[in-house]
């Protein structure tokens, strides 16, 4: 008696509270408590509304659609795929139209609005590019257009399957599948109609959720067939799938339609089984409407058993977690936020309306203010370029004025070197000497107008120039050339003659001082992307040479190098290079200089 009075009491608590449960979880059987997807979606379309970046809100549009036909709500999908449709219209975006106008066409199927999913399926596949969308879209138009000859619906859906099996949308080819199977239902094929969920499974992996339906919709099926266990089969992978998605909701009510086969089966343990971890389930997750839910059918069952006991026990931990489930339901909070949400995105929608409209009035004054500006720019554009021009035209004359600039000290030297030979009538030594220095002239001045010659061009010069001056000092120093063998002479370039004054340099200034005979050696070879070239003498060095030298002597080396060093830096900015040398004087107990001149491998000046 006891016991009848306490479950009338307890029942009547339910009874009390339930329209607050109802009212408060209601957005969840009313569909307007989002998900997390369509709440971030939602969130991320504001945030672009704000930034009034079109295309950003066109990608929103298209994602929050996307959500919300996951969710079924194929209307409002619908309606946000009309605006990222405009925007892209706008924009006479063609390529993202008829993608757009057949996630419509989808949408309006999906609510039986065939004439207009028609004309949409129409459109998309006469603005699609693409050969095999144009094609599933004409497909998916003639299905419409037979609706009432199944044979020929389920042709072209198989025609649409190997389709999309090779364009890769593994999406649509689990709706095209389920597509399949709910013509099956038309027809009463229901063996049909589980085969084509089945193969459908492997493909609905993105959403999870398109797994979810096809799971639930194949464990109806069996149950409508009394396929009890194969019901049971198709549950358990369901809740499998559900828990490593980590999708509570699913997992709480799965459990709770699970219990209704094992009470089917007339298995009063698994019933029980399944409606507490239901209930345990939600009332740990603060999801007090699904608690209560489960609550009630485990109540259910234990009075409909005679298990009273239990069903108290039941009934006590309830109200003992109450509150604290109470507490961690944030899901009217969630859906109000939504709503909030929904209502700023309508207002900044009416905003960039608003917007847009003045934008559109000012674009005859901006255009005319841009075609303004655009005269100035050019008018600037064309000064500016006039004094670069200009500018480099002054350092190419400076260049040409630089490279003919013969080195007076070689000039002079060389002839006296002629006179000196015919002095003491050696006329053999004159004539082979005046023969080579001809043949130096030669190339120089044939050379003197441009600024890169061949590899092969620049190490002959040299070869000539050095040869002249071991005329002039065979006593004095040996020489010798080493060009790597993955320097193509002919096909690689070098600046015209940038490396004879160091040469001279190691000539006069330190070898034809030393005391014996020296050695030059002048080495090419790559390095990385570049070309090390090094000038190394055993002559007796800057340091000593610079107390040698007189007041005139100085003055020439001094410009010498400057003149060098003028050369290059006009080449770096005349053709964006990046040639440098370094000067290093050797230590002791070696005497000599060693320059190193690094130039970029250059195939085409």
């Amino acid at each position: 008696m006891m016991m009848r009075r306490y479950n009338t009491l307890i029942l009547l608590y339910l009874m009390l509270l339930a329209p607050f449960y109802l009212w408060a979880q209601a957005p969840v059987q009313d569909k307007d408590d989002a998900p997390a997807e369509i709440k971030k979606a939602t969130t991320d379309l504001e945030r672009s509304l704000i930034e009034n970046d079109d295309y950003k809100i066109a990608g929103n549009y298209e994602l929050l659609a996307k959500e919300l036909t996951d969710k079924g709500e194929f209307a409002k999908a619908e309606e946000n795929l009309y605006k990222a449709l405009e925007i892209y219209t706008n924009a006479k975006d063609l390529k993202r139209r008829p993608r757009i106008l057949r996630n419509i066409a989808k949408a309006q199927e999906a609510q039986n609005k065939i004439k207009a999913a028609t004309r949409s399926y129409k459109a998309a596949s006469e603005e699609s590019t693409d050969k095999a969308l144009k094609q599933i879209n004409a497909n998916d138009l003639a299905r419409l257009e037979n609706e009432g000859d199944p044979e020929a619906g389920n042709k072209y859906l198989d025609a649409n399957i190997a389709l999309l099996k090779k364009t890769g949308k593994k999406g649509e080819v689990a709706d095209t599948y389920i597509q399949q199977a709910l013509l099956n239902l038309k027809q009463n094929d229901t063996v049909s109609a589980l085969e084509h969920y089945s193969l459908a499974l492997p493909y609905a992996v993105e959403p999870p959720q398109k797994a979810i339906k096809v799971y639930t919709e194949m464990a109806k099926l069996h149950v409508a067939a009394k396929q009890y266990s194969e019901a049971i089969t198709v549950m358990n992978d369901l809740l499998d799938l559900s828990r490593t998605l980590k999708d509570l909701d699913t997992e709480i009510i799965q459990l709770r339609y699970l219990a209704t086969i094992y009470f089917l089966m007339e298995d009063p343990e698994n019933v029980a089984k399944s409606l507490d971890d239901s209930y345990k389930l939600a009332a740990a997750a603060g999801k007090t409407f699904e608690a209560k839910e489960s609550l009630l059918q485990l109540a259910e069952f234990y009075k409909n058993t005679g298990d009273d006991k239990s069903g108290l026990a039941v009934y006590e931990e309830f109200l003992k977690n109450l509150d604290r489930i109470i507490l961690s339901d944030h899901s009217l909070t969630d859906a109000k936020t939504f709503r909030v949400t929904e209502e700023r995105i309508r207002r900044l929608e009416s905003e960039k309306t608003l917007k847009d409209e003045l934008i559109n009035k000012k674009n005859t004054f901006n255009y005319l203010l841009l075609g303004f500006l655009a005269v100035l720019i050019l008018m600037m554009v064309s000064i500016v370029k006039a004094l670069y021009a200009i500018k480099n035209k002054n350092k190419e004359i400076a260049l040409q004025s630089l490279r003919r600039e013969m080195n007076p000290h070689f000039l002079f030297n060389s002839l006296n070197s002629v006179n000196q030979f015919i002095a003491q009538n050696n006329e053999l030594q004159a004539n082979k000497y005046l023969t080579s220095y001809s043949g130096l002239m030669r190339n120089t001045m044939e050379n003197s107008n441009k600024d890169f010659v061949t590899l092969g061009n620049e190490i002959e010069n040299l070869t000539q120039y050095l040869e002249l001056e071991h005329l002039r000092f065979k006593d004095k120093f040996d020489f010798e050339i080493i060009v790597d063998d993955e320097l193509d002479r002919e096909s690689l370039w070098v600046p015209n003659m940038m490396l004879q004054p160091h040469l001279e340099n190691a000539i006069w200034h330190g070898l034809r001082y030393k005391d014996g005979k020296g050695f030059l050696k002048l080495s090419f070879k790559p390095d990385g992307k570049n070309m090390l070239v090094t000038v190394d003498d055993d002559g007796i060095g800057p340091t000593k040479s610079q107390e040698l030298k007189t007041h005139n002597q100085k003055a020439h080396q001094s410009r010498g190098l400057t003149n060098t060093r003028e050369r290059m830096t006009l080449i770096n900015e005349l053709y964006k290079k990046n040639i440098d040398f370094t000067v290093t004087e050797k230590t002791a107990p070696e005497n000599g200089t060693i320059v190193k001149v690094t130039f970029p491998i250059i195939n085409k000046p």
